[in-house]
């Protein structure tokens, strides 16, 4: 197993990998935010191997002392092996090395089957209530 960054040619596998998990949006949507993350902050996008193919992905983001992580996806034939795990780990050491003292992630209400996985790594439960918005980035509000 293999822990890296991402490298443009992993997006066919990443896209297939977040569609077999239930985390694929549109296509333009995933790939404006990867490009948006990438630009920003490429080793913050890692990447799992497994055998020399690409088996997961993470993605973080850093908002001063928070670190924020999503669309964590590991390929359904091989969760269980601790890619996921990994993953998690590699991405928290990055952010300690930039200065994060606190993690942060969001689960969908409906994915509730996480919980176990995310607790056994240390984090708990906090209660919010996430509001969401979609908007055109081409209108403007008069």
């Amino acid at each position: 197993m293999l822990i890296r960054s991402f490298r443009l040619g992993d997006y066919a596998f990443i896209t297939r990998i977040w569609e077999e998990t239930g985390l694929e949006q549109t296509e333009t949507e995933t790939l404006d935010a990867l490009a948006r993350q990438l630009a920003w902050d490429s080793d913050l996008v890692m990447i799992a191997e497994y055998e020399g193919q690409v088996a997961g992905v993470i993605v973080g983001t850093i908002d001063g002392t928070r670190g924020y992580f999503y669309r964590l996806a590991v390929d359904p034939k091989l969760q269980g092996h601790g890619l996921g795990r990994k993953l998690v780990e590699a991405l928290e050491k990055r952010f300690r090395q930039r200065g994060v003292t606190r993690v942060f992630i969001m689960v969908n209400q409906d994915n509730k089957k996480v919980l176990p996985f995310y607790s056994s790594l240390g984090y708990d439960i906090k209660e919010y209530i996430t509001l969401s918005k979609k908007i055109d980035p081409e209108s403007e509000v008069g």
